[in-house]
């Protein structure tokens, strides 16, 4: 009988003791999840370049880029606002899943078309379970000028092109392809770098067909809308993808720097840049604006979300 009333004791304690550990252990047995860092950039959009932020799912974004033209003529043209050479780009980006976005643009430089794509493979943890953030960005535009732009000019001369139109053929297509690296170090401070492949399949005489470049960008906050922001992209002078046989005229780096007021819906960038395009793959490949001859340009960018 002793035996018995042993056993059912031990089975009613097992309720209890199990319960005790599980309270005692809750944890390591609770596994909390490690979330995204909030805001490392406010915005896809930095001056002239991506950064690896995209927006909630179902998210449109919008955008109104704009430069006027070079500053060296002082007020005479008041500082480029009404000079020649400005350039505006329109563009829309729709989140279609987490973490992966798609988009198109218009620009006037060359009356380009662009259709684009950035997915942010990784996503930088606020417990540094993952202490950065990786995204992949590329995008292809179509020339859209009239086919005059290319009969008369060293595009058909230096590729014996044909004189028939070249609208939605391969001559027309330039791409433009970047990995990107960034980390938010603190509530201050974000920082990113990346490295990138351009490639026109015609392109005027002296320029290559094949550029790799590099790219870092980063943000200071100063207010809690307010923050300092600046680019900064090199293309890269490598023999062995160049048809140059002597560099006479290689592209020029560009410098960008400017501040951004951002709120829940709007981000607006205001900046000075050394590039004098709006599509990377033109400012790696052709940008001639020279830092040390003050040629740099007044822009800005506005953006607009939409959740859907």
């Amino acid at each position: 009988m002793k035996k018995y009333i042993l056993i059912i004791i031990l089975f009613s304690l097992v309720p209890a003791i199990s319960f005790a550990q599980d309270a005692a252990g809750d944890s390591t047995v609770v596994k909390v999840k490690d979330k995204p860092v909030r805001s490392p950039f406010e915005s896809g959009y930095l001056i002239d370049d991506q950064t690896t932020v995209i927006q909630n799912v179902h998210t449109l974004e919008a955008v109104i880029q704009h430069k006027f033209g070079t500053i060296q003529n002082g007020h005479s043209d008041m500082w480029g606002v009404f000079a020649p050479g400005a350039s505006i780009r329109l563009g829309l980006d729709y989140v279609l899943v987490k973490n992966f976005q798609i988009g198109v643009g218009l620009n006037n430089q060359n009356m380009s078309t662009d259709l684009n794509a950035k997915w942010t493979i990784m996503q930088q943890t606020r417990n540094n379970t993952f202490p950065l953030a990786v995204a992949i960005y590329g995008n292809m535009a179509i020339d859209g000028r009239n086919i005059s732009a290319f009969g008369s000019g060293n595009v058909q001369q230096a590729h014996n092109l044909p004189n028939v139109n070249l609208f939605g053929q391969s001559d027309r297509l330039s791409y433009f392809s970047e990995l990107i690296i960034g980390r938010k170090f603190n509530d201050m401070f974000s920082l990113q770098a990346g490295v990138s492949f351009t490639h026109f399949n015609a392109i005027d005489l002296p320029f290559d067909h094949d550029k790799i470049g590099l790219h870092f960008n980063g943000r200071i906050k100063v207010t809690p809308q307010g923050s300092l922001i600046f680019n900064f992209d090199t293309p890269l002078r490598i023999k062995e993808i160049s048809e140059q046989t002597t560099w006479t005229n290689p592209p020029k780096q560009n410098l960008s720097f400017g501040y951004e007021v951002s709120t829940s819906t709007h981000s607006f960038q205001i900046f000075m840049s050394t590039s004098n395009s709006l599509l990377a793959q033109y400012t790696m490949m052709s940008n001639q604006n020279d830092l040390t001859k003050q040629q740099f340009q007044i822009g800005f960018n506005i953006t607009r979300l939409w959740g859907f």
